[in-house]
């Protein structure tokens, strides 16, 4: 008896060979240089800040190079899978405008000529690969039980030996070709396990992209790489698939460091060239004077969905994520303002080996500023795809006053230095709330210096009456608000009433901010005379007699 003997018997459906696959998945048509890339979650919950920056970094590589960014889903431990869970992933991934080449579009429906690009449809696929080792003696059915690998367990910890399936502690691997055969054919419970070649007291060395130079022992434990229900296990999905579909670059968290000895050996006893890793530090917060993982389970701001409802612009997400993914893009934005994020050209070489603290503030500082460089038109596009799902009050009011919103989001945006009111599609509405006669209702007042009522409404009655004229332009309209502040006996030069304030009752400053507040009822808004003009007169006046009555 054979090993192909033992190996027909646990696989005896499967007639292609590994040859047949090299055939049907060949080497890639690429240009030199090119990178093939991909992200490959499991299906067990929602894609979070840490993940979406792999894939980030896996689709911006690919991109850079003209190589193919593809979508795998890794979903051989079906036990942990959430419903729906696939399409969540690849909701998030379009949410966030992280484009794939290839991969898994649903649970149905793929991309790409490599596939499938789910884990659990390539059984077949697996099987091959796992025969042919069978076949040459490189891996072998276990029958050991839960308990019995318990009880090898605490011998070892009770000897202080290495934790693992090895050595003396290997029981199944020398049994005989025979034996095996015979206890599978009488319906004994089994797992395939690879028969390592590794000594632990030879050393490799992995050349890592993000952390350098890495030595380890040779890996020399029998690990499992066909669980009981036939499924692969992660390990050796990982070295299939990524041959096959011709992956060059694997990007994941560095959690996966220690598992490099198996990985790189199993594509050692295939004879295929590894792909290059590079394995990102986790992205760490700030927690009083520690820092810890940013955690999807105790951070909100872990998970995109958190984004998404905030309404924080996907390219100013993509632009924070490029300031973690690369040390020098910082310095690089800018200096070329005029150019866009696919202009940089990413280098692994420049991520940086210990990680990122995570700075939610810095993110919305970006989107700040990025809002603030729209066309009011672009801003009004997002608010209302934003607000259609988040805020119905705010996306009816604006889609009944199209024209006027956009005149809203134009004050003071073509400007030399923008203003940055708006720090995400969430934060518009507190903004430019009172230019609706909708919401403007039960208003407060606060005038600020200036809070004897009487006073209040001779300069605002003042002011009606005998300076504001609809068809002033700026300089006519802020003269008059000067005359009306002198006439009042208030200082209308700034600089004299700081060096002698007891002169006047106040400044021209304090007469301006009691218009600003009966106009909008708030005292910070932006330029006020383009906000007079896009209410008109007669909303002012009524505004103005409203505050009036309120004194």
């Amino acid at each position: 008896m054979t090993q192909k003997d033992l190996a027909d018997l646990i696989f005896p459906n499967i007639a292609k060979t590994i040859d047949d696959y090299e055939k049907i998945y060949p080497e890639r048509k690429l240009a030199e240089g090119a990178m093939v890339t991909r992200f490959a979650p499991s299906p067990t919950g929602f894609v979070h800040m840490g993940s979406l920056l792999a894939s980030f970094i896996s689709s911006k590589a690919a991109k850079d190079t003209n190589g193919v960014f593809y979508l795998r889903i890794e979903d051989t431990d079906q036990k942990r899978e959430v419903e729906n869970g696939i399409e969540g992933i690849v909701n998030d991934l379009k949410n966030f405008k992280i484009d794939i080449d290839e991969g898994a579009l649903s649970r149905t429906e793929s991309l790409g000529n490599y596939g499938p690009y789910i884990q659990s449809e390539r059984k077949e696929i697996y099987h091959a690969f796992i025969k042919n080792l069978i076949e040459r003696g490189l891996a072998y059915p276990c029958f050991c039980s839960e308990k019995h690998l318990e009880e090898i367990r605490q011998m070892q910890e009770a000897t202080k030996s290495r934790i693992g399936y090895y050595g003396r502690y290997a029981v199944c691997r020398n049994i005989k070709i025979e034996e095996a055969y015979n206890r599978i054919k009488n319906g004994e419970k089994y797992i395939i396990r690879l028969k390592s070649p590794g000594d632990f007291e030879k050393k490799i060395i992995v050349n890592d992209l993000v952390k350098g130079k890495i030595e380890f022992p040779e890996n020399d434990l029998d690990i499992v790489i066909m669980k009981s229900d036939g499924l692969p296990t992660y390990h050796f999905a990982h070295l299939v698939d990524d041959h096959l579909m011709r992956t060059t670059h694997v990007t994941r968290g560095d959690e996966w460091v220690s598992s490099l000895p198996i990985h790189i050996q199993l594509f050692q006893v295939f004879g295929f060239n590894p792909p290059k890793y590079a394995h990102l530090s986790p992205i760490m917060k700030q927690e009083g004077d520690t820092k810890r993982k940013l955690s999807k389970r105790k951070d909100p701001e872990a998970a995109m969905s958190y984004y998404t409802k905030l309404g924080i612009p996907i390219q100013a997400v993509h632009l924070y994520l490029m300031t973690i993914a690369n040390t020098n893009f910082e310095q690089w934005y800018d200096q070329n303002k005029d150019k866009s994020i696919d202009d940089f050209k990413f280098d692994f070489r420049k991520i940086s080996a210990s990680g990122s603290l995570f700075d939610l503030e810095k993110l919305i500082n970006i989107s700040r500023n990025y809002i603030s460089y729209l066309k009011a038109e672009e801003v009004y596009d997002n608010v209302l795809y934003w607000a259609k799902e988040y805020d119905k009050q705010l996306y009816e009011l604006i889609s009944k006053y199209k024209e006027y919103t956009i005149n809203i989001f134009s004050i003071e945006r073509y400007q030399k230095k923008p203003r940055k009111d708006y720090e995400s599609w969430s934060s518009i509405k507190k903004n430019i709330w009172y230019m609706y006669d909708e919401l403007f209702n039960d208003v407060t007042y606060n005038y600020q210096k200036i809070v004897d009522p009487d006073e209040i409404k001779n300069i605002l009655n003042t002011y009606i009456e005998k300076y504001y004229n609809e068809t002033d332009d700026k300089d006519t309209w802020f003269n008059k608000i000067k005359q009306l502040t002198e006439e009042l006996g208030y200082s209308s030069n700034m600089k004299e009433y700081k060096e002698n304030p007891e002169k006047y009752k106040g400044s021209v400053a304090d007469i301006s901010t009691v218009i600003r507040v009966a106009i909008t009822s708030s005292n910070m808004t932006p330029d006020l005379y383009e906000i007079m003009k896009i209410l008109k007169e007669q909303r002012i006046k009524e505004r103005i007699k409203k505050a009036i009555i309120s004194c």
